[in-house]
């Protein structure tokens, strides 16, 4: 069964986010209230696999391995069955 996994990953609290700031700045300077911007990245998998627990697993492996820095950053994972 194929599964569509949306994995998010972003900045812990603390940690410095350039281009956050940078787009905050910007955001401000054309005239938005804004406070603060953080930036995420969100990646889109399609990913066999028997089922969704299996999905999650492979999702959290994924991360810990290589999307996702433990050190640094936070992710969340959403998974579908995919069409």
């Amino acid at each position: 069964m194929k599964y569509r996994l949306r994995i998010e990953v972003s900045l812990k609290l603390g940690h410095s986010d350039p281009e956050g700031e940078t787009t905050a700045r910007l955001l401000k300077e054309l005239g938005y209230a804004v406070g603060f911007v953080t930036v995420s990245k969100v990646y889109d998998v399609i990913l066999e696999a028997k089922s969704g627990s299996e999905a999650k697993n492979k999702a959290e492996e994924m991360c810990k391995r290589l999307l996702a820095n433990p050190t640094k950053d936070n992710y969340f994972v959403s998974i579908e069955e995919a069409k």
